[in-house]
């Protein structure tokens, strides 16, 4: 356990409480709504000094970018590329500062070494100590650095860290934190941040084992197969199975319900089933992979997870039988085929905000303080970064930010927030003009692109896929989050300028932040629809894509209520939603709003084209038919879109969002999505 008076003197500097007079950045209350950010700014950057940090490891990073903090907190001057690719280069121009590139980024810490106090010494075997660090960092004016790192760049301990936590004791880590930091705090943002990354090793030969080639989603293929890994006993530091996603492109990749190993026949070495304690030894990297409702663990897209095996000296047979279903690939390899380092994103923010970081799993006893944590901070107050364990992870950490009135705005991997926030830039607040269209007895559908809510994506993803030529030739709404006005206002006013006239953006779940209104308290419920009416009256956005909380079975989401719609309707300009609802069959008009759910068809687009035909199977073509036809954002570009488009002849008309919902209120009716019966 950590001595908390031997933690308070550590480094030879008292870490009194309130000791530092911080100057918060300002907070939007009811009465200065129209005035004072939700996210702060740290001033207009003119001049900035650019380094390339994309092949420097997770510790220089980390200490890189805390430094960015420091220093960008009193005039933005730094900025890094973080990419193999150019994206973070590309919004360099945009920012119109005159640009200084340095070859060697670590010779930037000896040029701005004055401007911080010293260094805040992590501890290696306690990776939730680069949290802890990282919050100091910012209450202190240091950087986080490794002791050997603070060596070399002969930066002051201002407080070690090292043999202070117990890193079997994450609770006891953050609770130290909430109770001594926070005070100090800026509680104006919260930011969740996982405290390592796993990084792939370049040069690893994976041997194949098994692979599905068929599109295969119900589980219909689901045995127990047996996979001889003997090849893998002749070297190196244990045995890794690998389990991937052999298609990729429609998330239904490998899934494990049991694992049991044997060695020369009747030696068993392990037997687990995912997502328990037994499964926790063999489990070397299972951080992009979820355990399903079924106590199955699986990963989609480019997702994976590896086991570690140890066999006894002198095996010469070894055996796994994996319960496996899905579309599965699986492989093998003697070499460890990733290794763990400090997770350095987002973190010139956090400490530029003096924001406190957390890692808090939102389940159990973690989610417990995760709860008091939220508690603490006044509603909309945003929580930035994300959440730990994946799918699950996300409904659970939103869920429990929602219900205390905390919006959420995914943000982890978002790369020099410190300076886009002050970029100056004209963002349009004017509506689009709708293009006319008569209401005929057609399928109309509107394709939505997810994922807007996520800043980083709108940073990163969005803008490779935004630039693709063949974008423009199908009306598409881009789904963007409102919030970027504040965090990244060049960012929003590039795609409002360079959007065609078939592409209309609007608003990521659910508005000013991702989050669920029906989980939100009936008193704090108005101050979220009042902030997203700001924002969206700001960037001239009028539909919203909507998340609502899962209901109890955890098969679907539940339907917005007369509260909730009755709220955004009072509160913003919206003309209408579009809810996260996959299999297309919500369309209701609670308070008078439109609401119609999300239809998902799976895969690319002749798939998806073959998915919406057997959709309208019971559609007589006496009246007209709507559908909301969700694309994802990870797989599909504009060219997949215009493949699409080109397929997609009579019955269908594809329009943008905003003619969608005035065709809607045209038929006068609550129009179905599917050839199904409307839910009430």
């Amino acid at each position: 356990m950590v001595s908390r008076r031997t933690l308070l003197q550590a480094g030879g500097a008292a870490l009194a409480v309130g000791g530092l007079g911080i100057s918060l950045p300002g907070r939007a209350g009811a009465a200065e709504a129209g005035a004072a950010p939700l996210l702060p700014s740290f001033g207009r950057p003119t001049r900035l000094d650019v380094a390339d940090v994309s092949s420097l490891g997770g510790d220089d990073q980390l200490l890189l970018t805390t430094l960015q903090g420091v220093v960008n907190r009193r005039r933005p001057r730094l900025y890094f590329n973080f990419d193999t690719g150019d994206v973070d280069f590309r919004w360099l121009p945009g920012t119109g500062a005159s640009v200084t590139r340095h070859d060697n980024a670590l010779d930037l810490v000896a040029r701005y070494r004055g401007e911080a106090r010293g260094a805040i010494l992590h501890d290696p075997d306690v990776p939730d100590s680069v949290n802890v660090a990282t919050t100091l960092a910012g209450l202190e004016n240091a950087v986080a650095a490794t002791a050997e790192q603070a060596r070399e760049h002969r930066l002051k301990t201002v407080v070690d860290l090292r043999g202070r936590f117990d890193a079997d004791d994450v609770l006891a880590t953050y609770r130290w934190q909430l109770d001594h930091l926070f005070p100090r705090c800026a509680h104006t943002l919260l930011a969740g941040l996982p405290p390592t990354r796993t990084v792939r090793t370049e040069g690893v030969r994976w041997r194949e084992i098994a692979r599905e080639t068929e599109r295969v989603r119900d589980a219909s293929n689901r045995e127990v197969r047996t996979f001889d890994l003997s090849e893998e006993l002749s070297g190196g530091d244990g045995v890794y199975l690998r389990f991937q996603d052999s298609l990729g492109d429609d998330g239904w990749g490998a899934s494990v319900g049991s694992v049991k190993v044997t060695a020369d026949g009747d030696q068993v070495l392990a037997s687990f089933a995912p997502g328990t304690p037994a499964e926790a030894p063999y489990l070397f990297d299972g951080s992009n992979s979820s355990i399903g409702a079924n106590a199955n663990r699986f990963c989609d897209g480019g997702g994976s997870f590896v086991y570690r095996f140890t066999p006894p000296a002198g095996t010469r047979q070894l055996a796994v039988e994996v319960d496996l279903w899905n579309q599965f690939l699986v492989s093998a390899t003697t070499t460890a085929p990733t290794r763990v380092e400090p997770f350095p994103y987002f973190r010139d923010y956090a400490v530029a905000s003096r924001a406190m970081v957390v890692w808090l799993p939102p389940s159990g006893e973690t989610g417990t303080l995760l709860d008091e944590i939220f508690s603490r901070v006044r509603p909309t107050t945003p929580y930035a970064g994300w959440f730990s364990n994946d799918v699950a992870g996300e409904w659970g950490g939103v869920d429990r930010a929602s219900q205390h009135g905390i919006e959420v705005v995914p943000a982890d991997f978002y790369m020099n927030g410190t300076v886009h926030a002050g970029v100056p830039a004209k963002i349009s607040d004017r509506v689009p003009p709708r293009p006319k269209a008569s209401l005929r007895n057609r399928v109309y559908l509107t394709l939505t692109v997810g994922e807007g809510d996520n800043i980083q994506y709108c940073q990163r993803r969005m803008r490779n896929i935004w630039d693709d030529p063949k974008r423009g030739r199908v009306p598409v709404n881009w789904t963007v989050s409102p919030l970027l006005a504040d965090i990244g206002p060049a960012l929003l006013a590039y795609y409002q300028k360079t959007a065609t006239d078939n592409d209309l953006l609007i608003a990521g779940p659910s508005g000013a932040g991702y989050t669920y209104p029906g989980s939100w308290p009936e008193s704090a419920l108005d101050a979220y629809t009042e902030l997203t009416g700001r924002f969206l009256r700001r960037t001239g956005m009028d539909l919203v894509y909507a998340y609502n909380p899962r209901n109890a079975a955890g098969d679907g989401w539940i339907p917005f209520e007369e509260r909730v719609a009755r709220s955004y309707r009072e509160n913003t300009p919206l003309r209408g939603v579009i809810q996260s609802w996959e299999t297309g069959d919500l369309q209701i008009r609670p308070a008078g709003m439109p609401v119609i759910g999300n239809f998902f068809p799976q895969g690319k687009a002749a798939e998806y084209r073959d998915g919406l035909v057997r959709h309208i199977e019971g559609w007589d073509g006496t009246a007209p038919l709507f559908i909301a036809g969700a694309i994802n954002a990870w797989s599909w570009t504009p060219s997949d879109i215009a493949e699409l488009g080109g397929l997609l002849g009579d019955p269908f008309e594809v329009v943008r969002g905003d003619t969608f919902f005035d065709l809607v209120n045209q038929a006068g009716r609550s129009a179905p999505s599917s050839a199904a019966a409307s839910r009430p």
